[in-house]
């Protein structure tokens, strides 16, 4: 299955040196990475990261990640996947870089709505 994970440019290029990571510091200080699916990408980056000039959006295949995946009543009582572990970057599948544009992140078709 494939989630998503919203990472600053500094946080995806340490990623990519280090090849795993213990996630963004708010992921640190919750003790998991927090991920979503399709359906909550946008809106977890209308509330966590307005403003934010340009924000990565890596899609994560869960079948590949190491540490076990919980899914967990968050906002609005949705479930969110959260890893508890590190992740990987060979279970990122793709990356893309997403820019602010009159105030809202522009996402492509890449990134699907569903």
């Amino acid at each position: 299955m494939q989630i998503f994970k919203i990472l600053l440019p500094q946080e995806w290029r340490e990623l990519q040196r280090d090849r795993q990571t213990a996630g963004a510091p708010i992921d640190v200080k919750d003790g998991y990475i927090h991920f979503s699916t399709a359906a909550q990408l946008r809106e977890t980056a209308e509330k966590h990261f307005t403003g934010e000039k340009e924000i990565f959006v890596l899609a994560c295949d869960t079948d590949q990640m190491d540490g076990p995946l919980k899914w967990e009543v968050s906002r609005g009582g949705d479930l969110f996947p959260h890893l508890y572990g590190h992740l990987d970057i060979r279970s990122v599948l793709w990356h893309e870089a997403v820019t602010l544009k009159d105030g809202s992140h522009q996402f492509s078709d890449r990134i699907p709505l569903k």
